[in-house]
């Protein structure tokens, strides 16, 4: 039979203990991108791709590095916010571990808040039975997290929607300019894709997302 306890640096540590930061460990990267605004960011991306009908370009591995980079700009003044109230004292060892992660809950916590829609905070709150609380801050991440998720979810397929709707009006338009002509046998996405192309890289269509994406979080 195994030892419960496992020697590390001299000190003995439990066996459970080591499983769960394990099971943190793993857990740790979508926990993170679920608590961030990579959520939105990857969807609205996908909407556009989608939107264009240019099938898988760019590519899946494209996509998700400029949602990770806008992700890093957006989440600048948090990141910046934990590396100075929690990681930094942490390191100099004025502070323990679990003062460190209670103090980079706060920055994490306050940004989901401020993009969190009342609904779906009221919803997780009722079937949690939270008690209400004065300040928000003081919600438990259980309830702030999912709220925050569906909030996400809801503002990216809104701006998918949106993004839909002028490259729509193309499709529209070439399929009964065809149909006009004559030319039901010739595809319309194919006659329709240059003029989608051309149009978004009219309007700057990388920035102006890019940007709007950015503005977009308080």
């Amino acid at each position: 039979m195994y030892d419960s306890l496992i020697n590390v640096n001299g000190s003995q540590v439990p066996t459970l203990d080591i499983l769960l930061l394990l099971t943190i460990v793993s857990l740790l990267p979508s926990l993170l991108i679920m608590m961030t605004s990579f959520t939105r960011t990857i969807i609205i991306l996908s909407f556009l791709r989608n939107a264009l009908g240019v099938q898988q370009t760019p590519p899946n591995m494209v996509l998700i590095g400029i949602s990770i980079f806008l992700t890093l700009f957006i989440m600048d003044p948090v990141i910046g916010e934990i590396n100075t109230e929690a990681y930094t004292p942490y390191k100099n060892s004025e502070i323990t571990q679990e003062e460190a992660i209670e103090r980079a809950q706060v920055p994490l916590k306050r940004f989901m808040l401020k993009n969190t829609e009342k609904g779906p905070m009221d919803m997780f709150m009722e079937i949690s039975n939270a008690e209400a609380v004065e300040n928000k801050e003081d919600l438990p991440m259980t309830v702030v997290i999912p709220a925050f998720m569906t909030s996400e979810l809801k503002k990216a397929f809104s701006a998918g929607f949106l993004l839909y709707i002028p490259f729509l009006l193309i499709d529209i338009v070439v399929s009964s300019t065809l149909m006009s002509m004559g030319m039901m046998m010739l595809p319309p996405a194919m006659i329709s894709l240059p003029f989608k192309l051309l149009l978004f890289i009219t309007v700057d269509g990388w920035e102006l997302l890019f940007s709007t994406i950015a503005n977009s979080f308080n």
